[in-house]
């Protein structure tokens, strides 16, 4: 068995393509916020040993929130960028978790990713120098012009969504971080910051149905995915 890792959460960002009265990480889903669906699945997950969330300075909803997950769960305050706040999350982590120990980093806004593919990621992730979930292309790519019309049809080979969990050694990962930020880069993920440093990370192939509750019609279909992922876990 695999040794238990902490996750980081990001989420200090308000998520503005959703639109709505509050942060996207707080609006409902099933019932609860989807921060909580989120936080539920991983806490949930025995190679999970704990949590770091990190919020918006601004943020007055967080202790509104169930925390009655049964493992640590920490918070910390983020930055403008992705990149600051899981920054921010790493040197919130307990003295505990050592320089070359692995980390997971996981999207607020991911509540249905499976268990399964966790216990994936880590098992072969740890074997090499982290890597993160994701899926290959299978639709056809287009690139467009700035009217919306096609101009080329892109080759799809070679080609993967980037999902999280990402997995990477909390030194490295730190390195990684800052020196995109010393250099003014914005990085999209964590991988990307990884591979500016020099790292190939491993792409390890999870389920489809590890969405990104990106826009308002999202959660109808997170709240779907959501449902049956409990069934499938109550069953077995």
């Amino acid at each position: 068995m695999a040794a238990q890792l902490w996750c980081v959460v990001p989420a200090a960002g308000r998520g503005m393509r959703v639109g709505g009265p509050m942060p996207k990480q707080y609006m409902p889903l099933a019932g609860r916020p989807l921060i909580e669906r989120t936080l539920d699945q991983l806490a949930a997950h025995p190679l999970i040993a704990g949590l770091v969330v990190v919020l918006a300075v601004d943020d007055e909803r967080w202790n509104g929130i169930d925390r009655s997950w049964g493992k640590p769960l920490l918070a910390a305050t983020g930055g403008a960028e992705r990149c600051d706040s899981v920054l921010a999350g790493l040197r919130a982590l307990p003295p505990e978790v050592r320089a070359d120990d692995f980390v997971l980093v996981h999207d607020a806004a991911r509540p249905c990713v499976r268990h399964a593919d966790i216990t994936t990621l880590i098992e072969r992730g740890s074997e090499v120098d982290g890597g993160l979930l994701g899926a290959p292309l299978r639709d056809t790519l287009k690139r467009a012009d700035d009217a919306g019309r096609s101009q080329v049809t892109e080759p799809r080979d070679h080609r993967w969504r980037a999902f999280t969990p990402q997995m990477f050694r909390r030194a490295q990962l730190s390195a990684a971080l800052q020196s995109a930020i010393d250099a003014g880069i914005t990085v999209s993920d964590e991988a990307m910051a990884m591979e500016r440093a020099g790292f190939a990370p491993l792409l390890v192939e999870g389920a489809e149905d590890n969405i990104k509750v990106t826009t308002a019609t999202d959660f109808a279909l997170a709240e779907f995915l959501l449902h049956r992922l409990q069934t499938r876990n109550t069953i077995a």
